[in-house]
């Protein structure tokens, strides 16, 4: 399962997440003179036709600036509340049961970070609201002036929700992959676990948090206005009117360029992560043998 090929520069990802989220955006029924995507495909030939090809990329900024500390976050949290759960249970070791609670509560810590970010990339990508915003600055000021401070983190509850299933999947399966395969004998053999155990766990935890991420981006471009009560408010029952309204299918739209992102690149990620801290950690011994 090791492969020799470099992962995709981050501008190949984000074009294919620009793709996913203006899918899951749009609702099942056509709206005359509004283009509506019939796939991945089918909605990067309507963007680059009718809005041209920088379009892909609009919103890029907030993504970029996420990404160092929503990874960081994710694998320190997760290392935290791993030891803090087998203090509170008495566990020498982690369990199945212990990873999937530890990846949960990573999750629950990692949306906190993600939140506004996510809201002004979804914002600046939406068709709709193209010439609404001028770039992430305008965003943050205009929502803020609009619908008060708090409205930056509209959708936390899908949020955290979303960053639950993941984290609680990836993590879990990690673990759990671990345990039944052959244990490494080599490096390289350490790299190609952590590269199936990583990609099986990014696979099984998009696949239980796609809906909560078709909702979140819904919930994350719906204006608060007075008085009124959204359509899309909070994450299960957002996925009862998407489930009733458009069909269970529409709870997975844009699934698979979103996993085909995160199934590998949770093998990477995993590797990385690994590779990294054992760096630090074969740096910390070193300096402990010379101060001894």
């Amino acid at each position: 399962m090791s492969s020799d090929k470099a992962p995709l520069p981050f501008g190949y990802t984000f074009a294919a997440d620009f793709g996913y989220t203006r899918i899951q955006l749009q609702s099942g029924t056509p709206i005359p003179g509004v283009d509506h995507y019939n796939g991945m495909l089918d909605c990067f030939k309507k963007i680059v036709k009718n809005e041209g090809a920088s379009r892909l990329y609009r919103g890029i900024t907030a993504p970029i600036l996420m990404e160092a500390p929503k990874r960081a976050t994710k694998f320190a949290a997760n290392d935290k509340w791993g030891k803090f759960y087998r203090d509170l249970f008495g566990q020498q070791q982690m369990t199945q049961s212990l990873s999937v609670l530890t990846g949960a509560s990573a999750g629950a810590t990692e949306a906190f970070i993600v939140v506004p970010f996510e809201l002004v990339k979804i914002r600046l990508q939406d068709k709709a609201s193209a010439g609404k915003y001028n770039g992430m600055v305008d965003v943050i000021v205009k929502t803020i002036r609009n619908e008060g401070l708090l409205a930056m983190y509209n959708g936390l509850e899908s949020t955290l929700w979303r960053h639950i299933l993941w984290n609680a999947g990836y993590f879990g399966c990690i673990f759990q992959v671990r345990e039944l395969i052959p244990k490494a004998e080599t490096k390289k053999g350490q790299t190609i676990n952590d590269i199936i155990a990583g990609t099986i766990g990014g696979t099984i935890g998009t696949l239980l948090n796609t809906p909560m991420d078709v909702v979140k981006s819904r919930i994350q471009n719906t204006t608060k206005v007075p008085g009124q009560v959204p359509k899309y408010n909070w994450a299960w029952p957002a996925v009862l009117t998407v489930f009733r309204e458009e069909g269970f299918g529409a709870l997975y739209k844009g699934f698979i360029p979103k996993v085909l992102r995160l199934g590998p690149g949770g093998g990477i990620l995993l590797v990385v992560y690994t590779g990294v801290m054992d760096m630090f950690r074969k740096m910390r011994d070193e300096r402990l043998g010379k101060q001894l």
